[in-house]
């Protein structure tokens, strides 16, 4: 049954297949009644504006989809090689600092002697 379905031309007044004459002449007298004679036409031309700028709408989209499903992907941008590593000179230890045997004791030198007593020499 899907098939049959299918296989029928989509027709642009599809939605009119239930409707007769005697209808279509129904709805042209309420309208005539509603809108009066002049109110008719300028509502035609406006109902015919607005489909028009639908069927472009739609017909854009359809090119944009279309369009966008033709375009392949775009390519991933290229990846960055890391920084190469260069190696660093090996700079020499600075020298060895003596170390201090007591580091409580006061440094030897000149300031390490006494000073002398001063006891007269009677």
């Amino acid at each position: 049954m899907h098939a049959d379905l299918a296989s029928i031309p989509a027709s642009p007044l599809a939605f009119l297949d239930g409707v007769g004459g005697m209808e279509m002449l129904l709805v042209f007298v309420i309208g005539l009644l509603l809108f009066g004679g002049k109110g008719m036409p300028d509502m035609a031309r406006t109902l015919g504006k607005a489909i028009r700028e639908f069927k472009k709408a739609t017909a854009g989209v359809e090119d944009q989809l279309k369009r966008a499903l033709e375009e392949p992907p775009p390519a991933p941008p290229p990846r960055r090689a890391p920084p190469a590593v260069q190696p660093r000179a090996v700079e020499p230890p600075p020298p060895p600092t003596p170390a201090l045997e007591d580091p409580a004791a006061p440094p030897a030198g000149p300031a390490a002697i006494p000073p002398a007593s001063s006891t007269p020499d009677s």
